[in-house]
């Protein structure tokens, strides 16, 4: 139980730290901007430097692949589209159960606009009991709660090229649709996979190829793929103003500023403000600076990524944009192929719009997709309720949870 009375002693002064955060956060803001100014007018030299040096440098620097003053307004989506969606929850294994297994649950959506069919809202469960596929990971170091995580991003993405050849078939069924009805395929949280860079080689073969098997499908099927991140605490995109900013001639991190930067890859720039004379305007997210720059519906230039993960995806390597749409500037990730076709990215920027408009706030379908995926307390209860009468069934004898688990569930305090 939660004393608030003690709580509150260690509240006090927050209001006050916060105050200074968000002023010391302007001045972050400001520098950043002129920072911009000065990387437009020598964008291409940048962008030479960054590709020279940037694997000397302790920070992953997103390049821009367009003007950096770009900002363009998105489009309203088409009148008729259809948006695809996936999210996974999960029972997570326990030796104080009745059973050590654990299921995943994917949430499936599929949204029909401006057509007048019906919509698909349900999920696939699975439970996974054996021992080999328990066990599987043990090899690696990998413990069995951390790979379930893993499966279950898997089968996010294999379910959602499925619910897009499914939809692409039905669309093809009918004439009048089949050429005029975009189709989006929306994620939520990023393409960009930073956990396999800390898993060794033959455990990350277990699960990017299917990833990106998955991806493949849907671009087979033109359906263009997106990953929505709200709240992003990315600085790829600033990191690139440190080159901007580097007072050498040469941005050799490693020579001139030994030990000042910032080792962290997925969220550079993001806990702590760096040493480095390059570092004056961090810790600054990409998201609080875009904020300051984009009208709500204006989109960011793209940039490409150059997280080093990504030289396993292929024509799959992640490019992203920034996206006000309205309540917050949220992250907008597409594979290559996507960016690629102009056409095909701008339908879908305007897809993912309307979304968050038809969600108040956030995409309807990612919304809809973790709700049918999220596994209550109830839900649970009735798992391990039919699990026992499968048991009992099968003539076990003696099932039933742990002492432990028995006495935490039910207190005499």
């Amino acid at each position: 139980m939660l004393d608030l009375m003690k709580l509150a002693r260690q509240m006090q002064g927050i209001s006050q730290h916060l105050s200074l955060e968000a002023a010391a956060a302007q001045d972050r803001v400001v520098a950043a901007r002129g920072l911009l100014t000065i990387a437009s007018t020598r964008q291409a030299d940048l962008v030479s430097q960054a590709e020279t040096w940037g694997d000397r440098a302790p920070f992953t620097a997103a390049q821009p692949t367009e003007p950096l003053t770009t900002r363009i307004a998105v489009a309203v989506a088409p009148e008729a589209h259809t948006v695809i969606a996936t999210d996974g929850s999960q029972i997570s294994p326990s030796h104080h159960e009745i059973a050590y297994c654990y299921l995943i649950n994917t949430g499936r959506v599929v949204l029909h606009y401006g057509q007048g069919r019906f919509p698909l809202l349900d999920s696939l469960p699975e439970v996974v009991y054996r021992a080999e596929d328990l066990y599987q990971s043990r090899q690696w170091g990998i413990s069995t709660e951390e790979w379930m995580g893993h499966r279950r991003t898997v089968a996010e993405a294999v379910v959602l090229a499925e619910l897009g050849e499914a939809v692409q078939s039905s669309l093809g069924e009918d004439s009048s649709l089949a050429d005029r009805v975009p189709v989006l395929a929306l994620v939520d949280g990023s393409l960009i996979y930073w956990f396999l860079e800390a898993l060794p080689g033959e455990a990350r073969d277990r699960i990017l190829p299917p990833i990106l098997d998955a991806w493949d499908r849907l671009r087979r099927q033109n359906i263009p793929l997106v990953g929505y991140l709200s709240a992003s605490r990315s600085g790829e995109a600033m990191n690139f103003l440190r080159f901007a900013a580097c007072p050498f001639l040469q941005p050799d991190c490693q020579t001139h500023c030994s030990g000042d930067g910032d080792s962290d890859g997925a969220n550079s720039g993001g806990s702590r403000v760096d040493r480095a004379p390059c570092g004056r305007f961090l810790p600054l997210r990409d998201a609080t600076f875009w904020a300051t720059e984009l009208a709500p519906g204006e989109r960011s230039p793209f940039w490409r990524s150059t997280a080093s993960i990504l030289d396993l995806y292929g024509n799959h390597r992640v490019y992203f944009c920034y996206l006000n749409v309205g309540p917050e500037v949220a992250r907008v990730e597409v594979p290559q192929w996507v960016m690629a076709d102009a056409a095909l990215c701008e339908v879908a920027l305007s897809m993912v719009l309307t979304q968050v408009q038809k969600g108040y706030g956030y995409p309807v379908t990612l919304a809809e997709a973790h709700n049918q995926a999220v596994v209550k307390g109830g839900d649970r209860s009735r798992f391990f309720a039919l699990l026992e009468q499968e048991m009992i069934r099968a003539g076990l004898k003696n099932v039933g949870t742990s002492y432990k688990e028995a006495r935490k569930r039910g207190s005499i305090a």
